[in-house]
This record gives C-alpha cells, structure tokens and sequence, in this order.
C-alpha cells in the first residue's frame, strides 16, 4: 500500500531558477543569430564595435550552453563569417588546415607522450622518494617533499593534470597514512600540481608561443613588435617556477609547523645517495631536454621528440615499470590528448585570423589607449578577465583565445611579450586550483575520494599564496625578463 501511494505521489516540479536558466541557454543563442540575420537582411545597422560585441556575445552564450569549447569557437567564426562578415568562408578551410601546419606545433604531443611515458612508468614515485630523503625531516617534510617532486615532474613532463595524476596517486595516500589531515594533503598536491603550467617544458607556454606567433603589432614607439619564442618563454619561466615554488614550500612548513603536523625520521646520507641514484635517469631528462634547448643543440621541437624517447627508454628499459605490452594504450591516451588539444587550436587559430582580419584587438589597444589606461591599470584588468575566464574555461582554451587579443594591446602599452606570456601562465595556475572548471581540484577529488566544495576550502592557503606571487609576478617584471636578458635572449 505504500508502495502505492509513493508511486501515485506526484513528480515534484523544476526549480523555478533552473528552469528560467534552461529557457536562457537556449534563447539567447538564438536571439542572438536572429540579430545577425537581421543585420545580414539590413533590417537594423550594426557598428564595427557592436559587431565584435556580438562575436564575443555568441562565443560565450555557445559555451554556456554546453558546447565543447572548440566547436562553439567554430560556430561563432562561420556565423560571423556568413553573416556580418564580407570575408570568404573558404578562407575558413585553408585556415583550419594552415594553423597547424607549423614545425613548433608538433612539440604538444611530443611533451604530452614523454609526460605519460613518465607517469606510467614510475619516474613520479622515485622523485617523491629523492625529495623525501633530502627534506622529509623538516616540519611538513612529506608534503615539502610532495612541493619539490612536482616541481621536479613539472620540469620534465610539461602537464598540470599529469604532474597531479603522477604525484598525487603516489604521495596523497602516504600522507594520510603517516597522519597528515586530508585538507592539508589535498592542498599540497593540488596546487603545487600545478607548477606544470609554469615550469619549462610547459605546454601552456608552447601554445602562448603558437597563439601568437607570426603577429607584429606596434609599440610605443610605433615599431613592430615581434611575439616571443618558445625557448624565450622557456628560459623566463625558470625564476618565477624557482620563487613560487618556495613560496608554496614555506606555506606548508608554516602550516605543518603550527599544527605539529608528523615530521619522518632524517634520513642517512646514504639513503639520500641511493634515492638520487635511483632518480638519476629522470632528473637527467630535465639537463637534456632545456640543456639542449639552450646550448643550441636542437629546437624545442626537437627537444620534446627527444624527451618522448628518451622517456619510453626509461620507462620500459631502464626502470621497467611501463611492460612492453601496456606501451599502445600510453600511446593511444597521448593521441587522445594530442588531438583534443590540436583541435581546440585549429578552431582558436581561426578565432584569432578572424579577430585581426576585422582589426579588433587594434581597435581594442587604441581604445584603451584613447582613454589613458596605462600599464598599471591594463595589467589589473588582464589579471581580472584572465582570473574570470578560469572559472569556466581550460587553460589552453583561454590562452588560445585570449593570446591574440591581449598581445596587440599589451605592446601597444609597452608590456613584454614574454613578461605578458609568464603572466597569463600563472593565471591558469590559479584557474586550475578553483571551482569550477579546476582539473587539479577533480583529479585531486578522483584521488582523495574528497568532495570539491571541501577541496575548494582545503586549497585557500596556498591559492592566497599563488595570488600574492601573481600580483608579484604582475608588477615586477624582471622576475620574468632578468634571466633571458643576462643570457642575452632578449
């Protein structure tokens, strides 16, 4: 009988908020296009500026919908294209093909392959052991441990998600064990996870590189200002990785000293020599891969087909922890990855030829010049928009999207080009350590077994941490341009 009126209860009605946010998924998309229809009909007139306005209006309303973030890219481009635009489509074709025909492209998937070899193959666990020996002592020491091994993985694999992936699954679980609280171990990991934005071979970089690379926009002087090199954006990142790394560090020693958090019995000198000697062989991919980059002895492309080799070798042969047989599912996950990520730049290289050839960011730059922002004020902006877009977008997505438009306007206000490339990285830094879009928070979740709301919290003291080192690495900029100067990059 209560079966029967539990199944006659009737269904309890939507939400009145979700459904008024459903009806505006839908509707404003189409609004929107019913505007550019009427504008292509020349029923209304539309502006240069209200134009660019409906680009980024559309753009955003697709995402918001759902859509993947490459083909809303895509859609906006075509309906622009075909409505408001006098440019011809096929240049659509001949873009899509000629965006990724560049020889520094193919670095993405080279890093991305040496960075699963190395996740796979356990690299990550024998750094975690290397770093423990040396500083497991300390207040905090698994932890500080944890900070150093994802620095050190940051250096080699180039990936966030892989430095989190590799480390976290290793050393989460240890750090519970020997009594650590779940907060402070999944706040360590999930924001120092991220250094793989930062640190050299980041593929973050190489995409900033890729995004801008071949545009000249004018500077101060009214000379072209030519975009910045991957190996230039390599060799920048180093100090900033260096300092926020240790920043990270001293808010954990902090944190575990206050508590009494469990600190590991000091280990021999010569445990420290067997864990290093075990480690060796990855520690080395780091002197060959950026020691080759800057001694001339190959190109970052070249760089990263070299890491991935180097990195099957010891993986398979040397530490022997990827088998043979396992070796075509590494490499159909780094596929995967490789063209998830390619075809989010084909269609964002098409954003951005679409955006030059209508003269926005110019537009944009001599706007902002117009109404005396300086460099102060831009800066400020560009961390708001960029810390804003984290919230609902990847980092390679924004980099791709934003690159472009940020560069002409940054030169115009007499910004670096490197400086500027630094900057945006440690802003997907920050995006990746907070709700929602945070890929470090759900494969810490994944992990840790943890909900993202208790994450979310777990994070905030190392996130203020990466805030301040952004304001620093915002308003200083020879934290980012000291090093290529002395070398004589720049």
């Amino acid at each position: 009988m209560t079966a029967l009126l539990h199944l006659s209860k009737p269904a309890l009605p939507r939400p009145v908020n979700a459904a008024i946010t459903a009806t505006l998924i839908v509707v404003i998309p189409i609004a929107l296009a019913l505007i550019c229809f009427a504008a292509k009909l020349h029923v209304i007139e539309l502006s240069h500026t209200v134009r660019a306005e409906l680009l980024f209006a559309l753009l955003l309303a697709l995402m918001a919908s759902g859509m993947p973030i490459s083909i809303a890219l895509g859609l906006s481009v075509l309906t622009f294209l075909f409505i408001l635009s006098d440019v011809d489509p096929k240049m659509v074709g001949l873009k899509l093909f000629t965006s990724i025909d560049r020889f520094e492209i193919m670095a993405i998937p080279f890093f991305i392959l040496a960075g699963n070899f190395l996740t796979a193959g356990g690299v990550a666990r024998r750094m975690i052991d290397f770093a423990t020996s040396m500083i497991g002592h300390w207040y905090g020491g698994l932890g500080l441990a944890g900070v150093v091994a994802c620095a050190l993985f940051a250096a080699i694999s180039g990936s966030s998600v892989a430095t989190v992936v590799g480390i976290g699954s290793i050393i989460l679980p240890a750090l519970m064990q020997q009594g650590y609280p779940p907060r402070f171990s999944a706040g360590v990991i999930a924001t120092s996870g991220a250094l793989g934005i930062l640190f050299p071979p980041s593929i973050n970089l190489v995409i900033y590189a890729v995004a801008t690379s071949g545009m000249q926009p004018r500077g101060l002087t009214g000379a072209a200002v030519d975009s910045a090199s991957i190996s230039q954006l390599f060799i920048a990142a180093l100090v900033p990785g260096l300092i926020l790394s240790t920043m990270l560090g001293a808010t954990t020693w902090y944190r575990a000293w206050r508590n009494d958090y469990p600190r590991m019995p000091r280990a021999s000198w010569r445990d420290c020599w067997r864990a290093f000697r075990e480690s060796v062989w990855g520690l080395l991919l780091i002197l060959l891969v950026l020691g080759g980059i800057y001694s001339g002895l190959f190109t970052p492309t070249e760089a990263a087909a070299v890491a991935a080799v180097y990195a099957f070798i010891i993986a398979v042969f040397v530490y022997k922890g990827l088998p043979l047989a396992e070796v075509p599912a590494v490499l159909l996950k780094a596929a995967s990855m490789s063209a998830m990520i390619l075809y989010i730049i084909t269609n964002a290289a098409v954003f951005s030829w679409l955006l030059t050839s209508e003269q926005i960011p110019q537009s944009m730059a001599e706007w902002m010049t117009a109404q005396g922002f300086g460099i102060v004020a831009f800066l400020l902006v560009t961390n708001i928009v960029l810390l804003a877009a984290g919230n609902f977008m990847d980092p390679a997505a924004i980099t791709l999207i934003m690159a472009p438009i940020l560069f002409p306007m940054a030169a115009a206000l007499g910004v670096h080009p490197v400086h500027l490339g630094i900057l945006m990285a440690v802003n997907m830094e920050v995006g990746l350590c907070h709700p929602p879009v945070g890929l470090n928070l759900y494969v810490a979740s994944g992990i840790t077994k943890m909900g993202i709301t208790e994450l979310t919290i777990a994070v905030l003291p190392w996130l203020a941490t990466m805030l301040v080192f952004l304001a620093m690495v915002t308003y200083i900029p020879a934290l980012s341009l000291w090093l290529p100067r002395a070398l004589g990059m720049l």
